[in-house]
């Protein structure tokens, strides 16, 4: 799936800027998710499509994030140590949403579980983990929005890395780039992926994650 591109004020008047949003870029069939590894670990998933090597643990929890600019605050725009290399990953939305149907909340929610035996118990039952984090400007300042990352491990973890990527994209010169375009420029010359809101029709999914 190839990258499609905006101006960030463009995509700034478009998003809502509170509430819990999926926001990401994709298509009828896919979905782009962005990790940020070390070289070896990029290097490695860019010249075979899936993810793995010697530096690469399917034991460790992996999180994806669907949202770019959340991506480049958790990652300081590419210069957190092991996180220089940031990766737009494409897998097909039945996946995705395989992934969304088992997440379970990191906290204890009493709107979603009858009781914090519950929760434990989906914990212990479930490879994913879901969490709303704020999500943020490029600059670094929060947001009122809420942006969703997802937390797999065990088999989802490995399956996610094996066997249900469809394309891997290193988008690091880009996100340096742009970086360097707001750091000279100011925002008004960002330009960063084009997305939109992900929506579901499943309500008993939308109650699930808390949307």
């Amino acid at each position: 799936m190839k990258l499609l591109t905006e101006k960030y004020t463009d995509q700034q008047e478009r998003l809502p800027t509170n509430g819990k949003q999926i926001i990401g870029q994709f298509d009828e069939e896919k979905i782009i998710v962005y990790q940020a590894y070390k070289p070896s670990i990029a290097n490695f998933a860019v010249t075979n499509k899936f993810l793995g090597g010697k530096d690469y643990s399917y034991t460790r929890m992996t999180w994806i994030k669907p949202g770019f600019i959340w991506m480049m605050f958790r990652s300081g725009w590419a210069t957190q140590e092991n996180q220089e290399r940031i990766l737009a990953i494409s897998i097909g939305r039945s996946h995705f949403e395989t992934i969304l149907k088992q997440a379970v909340h990191t906290s204890f929610k009493p709107v979603i579980y009858p009781s914090s035996e519950d929760w434990n118990t989906a914990m212990k039952q479930s490879d994913v983990r879901i969490q709303w984090d704020p999500d943020h400007y490029p600059n670094g300042k929060t947001l009122n929005r809420k942006a969703i990352q997802l937390g797999l491990k065990g088999q989802m973890a490995e399956q996610f890395a094996k066997k249900w990527i469809l394309d891997i994209e290193d988008i690091t010169d880009f996100v340096i780039e742009q970086k360097k375009n707001m750091d000279t420029s100011g925002i008004g010359e960002l330009i960063v992926p084009k997305e939109d809101i992900y929506t579901l029709s499943d309500s008993a999914l939308i109650k699930q994650l808390d949307l």
